[in-house]
């Protein structure tokens, strides 16, 4: 049953994790070296070499923690949902649109916000390339914001 609901909680995630259209429901195949499930924490836990993989887009990181909670739903029954998703070292997001590559990544599926950061976040569009030390993502109102020091960004018209 644990580990039903550890499968069911990582989907949820994934379907929530990212940024441009990454919304979209679909099926979620997760790879690593180890998986650890901590009911009392509400916490699943992919380590060594991660790979999370949708139709719309591709995750890769070092570690990925997921943390759940149980919520009362309208009809008063309860249901597991995703609070947040952390990933940590060498994080890579690829979108058919775009690429981000940071150190950490932690995602507020509540809030639906995003943030990347580390000594080198980069965010490529095309041609187009966006440096800094974190990158914010307002996933409800699609707004993006780079900072954390000197930024740098190498605009390419499409």
């Amino acid at each position: 049953m644990a580990l039903r609901k550890t499968a069911a909680v990582m989907t949820m995630a994934m379907m929530l994790a990212l940024p441009n259209g990454l919304h979209a429901a679909g099926a979620v195949d997760v790879s690593a070296d180890s998986f650890e499930s901590i009911d009392a924490e509400h916490k699943t836990i992919f380590r060594g070499n991660v790979i999370a993989i949708r139709p719309t887009d591709t995750t890769k990181s070092d570690e990925m923690t997921i943390t759940s909670g149980d919520e009362k739903q309208p009809d008063g029954k309860m249901k597991t949902v995703t609070k947040t998703v952390e990933c940590k070292g060498s994080v890579t997001i690829t979108t058919k649109d775009a690429v981000i590559t940071g150190d950490t990544c932690d995602l507020d599926v509540q809030h639906d916000k995003l943030v990347v950061a580390g000594a080198s976040v980069t965010l490529t569009q095309g041609q187009t390339v966006l440096k800094g030390k974190q990158l914010n993502v307002d996933l409800k109102n699609n707004h993006i914001q780079m900072t954390g020091g000197r930024v740098n960004g190498n605009f390419v018209p499409n």
